[in-house]
C-alpha cells in the first residue's frame, strides 16, 4: 500500500472491545475532519493491506505514509494524529512507558483479545453449521 498524507487503521470490527475503541476514534476523526481511515478486517479492504484475515485479527494495525506499524506504535501513530490524543501519545511514548505497554499489549492484551475473538468466530461456525 502506497497512500501517503493518510492515516489507515485495520482492526476487527466483529470484536466488541476492539470495535468500542476504534469506532470511538473514527466518529472523533470524522467529526474533527481528520484524514483518518478505518478498515474492517473481516471486510474487502483488509486485501488492500496484503495482510491475512488471521494475522490482522491479533492486533492493531496503522498504515501513515507508506508506513505499517503495530501493536502500541500503531496506537501512537494513531493518537499522534488526533489532536484530542496527543497527549497520549506523549506519555505512552515515554522512555520505559512505551517498553511496558507494549509487554502489557503484546503478551497479554493482544492474545487474550485474539483468543476471545477465535472463540466469538467457533461459536459462530457451529451455530451456523
Amino acid at each position: 500500500m502506497s497512500e501517503t498524507h493518510q492515516t489507515r487503521v485495520l482492526y476487527n470490527d466483529q470484536c466488541p472491545v476492539c470495535s468500542f475503541e476504534i469506532n470511538h476514534y473514527a466518529t472523533y476523526a470524522k467529526r474533527e475532519g481528520l484524514p483518518i481511515r478505518f478498515d474492517d478486517l473481516n471486510g474487502p479492504d483488509r486485501a488492500a493491506w496484503g495482510i491475512d484475515e488471521d494475522t490482522a485479527a491479533r492486533r492493531l494495525y496503522v498504515l501513515r505514509d507508506g508506513e505499517l506499524t503495530s501493536g502500541i506504535p500503531a496506537f501512537l501513530v494513531l493518537w499522534r494524529d488526533m489532536p484530542r490524543y496527543r497527549w497520549l501519545a506523549r506519555v505512552v511514548g515515554l522512555p520505559g512507558v512505551r517498553q511496558a505497554a507494549s509487554v502489557v499489549y503484546d503478551h497479554v492484551l493482544a492474545p487474550l483479545i485474539y483468543r476471545w475473538h477465535l472463540r466469538r468466530k467457533a461459536r459462530r461456525a457451529t451455530q451456523s453449521g
